[in-house]
């Protein structure tokens, strides 16, 4: 005769690691070529001069510089102008 009883399973044992998304670099902080500006699912902000945006979203500078951020209306697929921030290296 068994010691405990009947268990069952557990439904709610698995969680995955966090994906450290967000702002890396706030406005007016130096950045290099290549630094990590925003890590972010999805177009939430924009990608402006002196920045690139790579396969995943993510925002890099593209040369050395002060990073600022700005909001800016964009339009989106409907039509629609919406308010976004835009990252720019200056």
């Amino acid at each position: 005769m068994s010691k405990t009883k009947a268990g069952g399973t557990s439904k709610n044992n698995r969680d995955s690691q966090g994906q450290r998304l967000g702002v890396k670099v706030f406005g007016g902080e130096a950045v290099k070529t290549g630094d990590v500006i925003i890590r972010q699912v999805g177009m939430n902000k924009r990608s402006g001069p002196g920045t690139f945006l790579s396969r995943n979203y993510t925002i890099h500078a593209a040369k050395d510089g002060v990073v600022k951020y700005q909001k800016r209306r964009f339009k989106n697929f409907g039509g629609r102008s919406m308010p976004r921030t835009e990252v720019s290296v200056e």
